[in-house]
């Protein structure tokens, strides 16, 4: 039969699987060791944590829990980026033509709100007077869903 480490009593035999101590608040105190958590996952609404043990290395190692929007494992997306390409002694691509300057594209234009700025102005009316999106609709003649964004782009806006 095991026996703990620090007082010498018997550990029952399921206990002695994993601990080499016994349950008494002495022996805890000296013997319990804290658990390295790692977080492995996160997003909006939740994190996933796990136990940094040896099997938890080896998955981190290899690969398990990499980011699944980028490449690799908390870098961007490998390749991304393109090769730099070969120079001569004077700096100048070979063949001797100058680096062009990246052309970036314009930003896309807003899309055009479903709405008139009068039907925004009655909906944040209605809005402050404490009535709900599904009422508002239903004044305006439009879904719920569109005095929502109605309410939300008009109070996105003010922000600015």
């Amino acid at each position: 039969m095991a026996q703990c480490i620090t007082c010498g009593t018997e550990l029952h035999p399921e206990r002695a699987q994993k601990y080499n101590y016994c349950m008494a608040p002495e022996c805890q105190e000296k013997n319990a060791k804290g658990l390295t958590m790692v977080a492995v996952g996160m997003n909006k609404a939740a994190e996933e944590l796990v136990i940094l043990d040896e099997s938890t290395r080896e998955d981190l190692a290899s690969g398990k829990y990499r980011d699944q929007r980028r490449g690799s494992f908390g870098t961007s997306a490998a390749g991304s980026a393109p090769a730099p390409r070969a120079t001569g002694p004077s700096g100048r691509r070979a063949g001797g033509a100058r680096p062009r300057p990246e052309r970036r594209s314009p930003e896309p234009a807003p899309a055009p709100r479903p709405w008139t700025p009068r039907q925004e102005r009655l909906a944040l009316i209605y809005n402050q007077q404490g009535l709900r999106p599904a009422e508002i609709a239903e004044k305006l003649g439009v879904s719920p869903y569109t005095a929502s964004q109605i309410i939300l782009a008009a109070r996105n806006r003010a922000k600015r």
